[in-house]
């Protein structure tokens, strides 16, 4: 498999680390920030092949990062974190075109299976 390249858009700094070093360690690449906007920013200078957006990062920014993903980097695959009391965040989410959401607190195997999925699921279609 080729490396896999990844933005994680996660506010709380604890947890945006354990996923980079997990990411890093699984050989794949990643970059972080804390913001939607800035992750706009990122993403239209360099190429990923799937975003982790945490819903904690503020609900209304995640939505709106997660529609300007999808309309102007159509081919990035969107993984959503949500708490397990915002579930209808994450089937929000996948109606605006994410791949997935996975429940807070994440198990981060989990999470690294679904980051393969996507990246298999972005590169089979191109």
């Amino acid at each position: 498999m080729d490396y896999v390249k990844v933005l994680v858009v996660v506010d709380e700094d604890d947890f945006r680390e354990l996923i980079l070093k997990r990411l890093i360690f699984n050989h794949m690449t990643a970059q972080a920030t804390k913001h939607g906007p800035i992750a706009m920013e990122i993403l239209n200078r360099q190429e990923f092949d799937v975003v982790i957006l945490d819903s904690g990062i503020a609900e209304e920014e995640s939505i709106e990062t997660l529609r300007q993903i999808k309309a102007d980097k159509p081919e990035i695959e969107v993984i959503v974190l949500t708490g397990n009391t915002c579930v209808e965040f994450g089937i929000t989410a996948m109606k605006l075109g994410a791949f997935d959401y996975v429940i807070k607190p994440v198990v981060i195997n989990e999470l690294m299976d679904k980051i393969r999925q996507a990246h298999e699921k972005k590169h089979n279609r191109t």
